[in-house]
């Protein structure tokens, strides 16, 4: 196991090698795990939140097809890494907040050949803002929250209009939130995407809409309305099962 200690935070990361999976690693923050690498088959995403992100990545544009992605909140660049080996010559940008784990992540486990990747070190709303204003992004995800905390000035409405604005016409915005029972991130923050896009769903294990049990929602957003079958085919994706809220379903969820 190798480690870094995180100024900004002040606390440890590390990455092991996962002893049930051949050339797959898992880095570490502060003892919790965070994210899932398999350096050998990157198409292959192990945590399940990061799985429907993939999934809806997917539906973008023909399989194969390059796009052009935005990642706040970096990790270990799971999905930066799922898009390079599933759409080669993609066009990526990656924002983490913490330089020491940037550097480390990328030290010990480099990004593959021919990735077209640049990362920057900062604040996710200021690096949106100063990122060069012609670039529109397919996909927008947004990895930070955790918890029933989050920070202000990402979890509201102006930032999610921000982003919407720096979309593709036809691109997504992702945002995992992960949250306790009763799921009040995930209600906040379903409310905030409503209220700055025109279409919004709600995608995860079909028990968390109980809000009984803690795990990660995906929130997808959207500037122009859902594609036919989008969200049969999310749900048909897994992982099983799967269920993806929308229009009404969504309003019930948020109250």
């Amino acid at each position: 196991m190798t480690s870094r200690f995180l100024r900004t935070s002040g606390v440890h990361a590390s990455i092991e090698a996962d002893p049930w999976h051949s050339n797959a690693f898992v880095l570490s923050i502060d003892g919790a795990e965070q994210s899932h690498v398999n350096v050998a088959e990157p198409q292959e995403v192990f945590y399940e939140y990061l799985r429907r992100i993939a999934n809806t990545i997917d539906l973008l544009k023909p399989a194969g097809e390059p796009v052009t992605a935005l990642h706040l909140g970096a990790g270990a660049l799971t999905l930066a890494r799922y898009i390079q080996a599933t759409r080669p010559g993609s066009l990526q940008h990656a924002v983490e907040l913490e330089r020491e784990l940037l550097d480390f992540v990328l030290d010990q486990l480099p990004m593959p050949a021919g990735t077209n990747l640049t990362s920057h070190v900062g604040d996710a709303r200021e690096t949106l803002i100063e990122l060069p204003k012609e670039l529109r992004f397919d996909v927008i995800i947004l990895d930070i929250f955790s918890g029933p905390e989050a920070p202000a000035h990402l979890a509201c409405a102006d930032f999610y209009k921000e982003a919407a604005a720096r979309l593709a016409p036809h691109g997504i915005l992702a945002v995992n939130v992960g949250d306790e029972p009763g799921f009040t991130l995930v209600t906040s923050q379903s409310k905030a995407l409503q209220g700055s896009m025109g279409h919004v769903a709600a995608y995860g294990t079909s028990m968390l809409f109980s809000r009984r049990y803690p795990g990660n929602i995906i929130l997808v957003g959207k500037n122009s309305p859902w594609p036919d079958g989008w969200a049969q085919q999310l749900v048909a994706a897994g992982p099983h099962p799967a269920t993806v809220l929308t229009g009404v379903e969504l309003d019930d969820l948020t109250g």
